[in-house]
């Protein structure tokens, strides 16, 4: 059982079930009332099983940054609980499996979305994370790509909406991961990633949490000045995304790592509202 575990973790589960949330209201939000449910069923599980094999690859390229970062100490491979050989094994697998799903249960452009997902997530991200301040928003085209996966499966169509969808993830992630960084600095310095806050200051990074969070503020309303969600999803947005801002803006703290968790928590309240609201949008007014 223990080494059930272990395989287990080495997927990162937390990333995998946050993802998929994002996948599912994307795939309800792109059906309205067209539900097939074979093909939620298997865009879940094909999504899950890619992201997985990118979580497996990044845990790998990464042995040598965990082990100088206090919060990946103990992650399996450091503590050598799987073999680098049986990791990659099980990653392999995995993405096979994944693709296998998506291909033969969803559509096309669903399984390009998530090769290019898990190409910028294990390739261009784990590289540009290691030599730029920019990897932080490089690695939300691969974060962003699991909402509009799952409308592809739904819709089979690239449209303005997919964009959308992408758009506000995007604008999500950058408040959501600087606040992270900023809390973990110390562990981004001594593994040498130039995250925001390490390379440019507490004070730069805020400045560009509040500018990305007025960015998805936009990015979500977007939906409603194009016509595709009533007067509950654009007043529910509107309250969420400038409370967020007020975190971030008036909830004032001589301890920054307790404000950059109150802006975190905030980020994630806001994403589940803005998941609940598309997925039910065909039912609200």
């Amino acid at each position: 059982m223990k080494i059930i575990k272990s395989y287990y973790n080495l997927a990162k589960p937390g990333i995998i079930y946050g993802n998929l949330i994002t996948a599912i209201a994307g795939y309800f939000f792109g059906a309205k009332s067209n539900i097939d449910y074979s093909s939620l069923i298997a865009m879940s599980f094909g999504v899950s099983f890619v992201i997985a094999s990118g979580c497996v690859f990044n845990n790998i390229l990464d042995i040598k940054i965990d082990k100088k970062m206090k919060r990946t100490l103990n992650r399996e491979l450091v503590v050598q609980k799987i073999s680098v050989r049986s990791a990659y094994i099980y990653a392999y697998i995995l993405g096979f499996l994944g693709f296998i799903v998506l291909e033969y249960f969803t559509n096309t452009i669903t399984v390009l979305s998530g090769l290019a997902g898990l190409f910028f997530y294990v390739v261009v991200y784990s590289y540009a994370k290691r030599m730029s301040v920019h990897g932080t928003l490089i690695g939300t085209i691969s974060g962003a790509t699991p909402p509009v996966a799952g409308y592809f499966a739904a819709t089979n169509s690239v449209d303005r909406a997919s964009l959308l969808l992408f758009l506000v993830l995007v604008f999500w992630q950058m408040p959501h991961f600087f606040a992270i960084a900023i809390r973990r600095i110390t562990d981004y310095k001594n593994a040498k990633i130039p995250v925001l806050p390490a390379v440019k200051g507490i004070k730069e990074t805020k400045l560009q949490i509040t500018v990305y969070i007025l960015g998805f503020i936009f990015a979500t309303m977007a939906f409603s000045y194009f016509g595709y969600t009533g007067i509950v999803y654009t007043t529910v947005m509107l309250l969420a995304g400038f409370w967020w801002l007020y975190v971030c803006l008036y909830k004032k703290t001589k301890d920054v790592n307790d404000w950059s968790k109150k802006v975190f928590f905030a980020s994630l309240i806001c994403l589940v509202i803005f998941d609940i609201l598309i997925a039910f949008n065909n039912i609200l007014p």
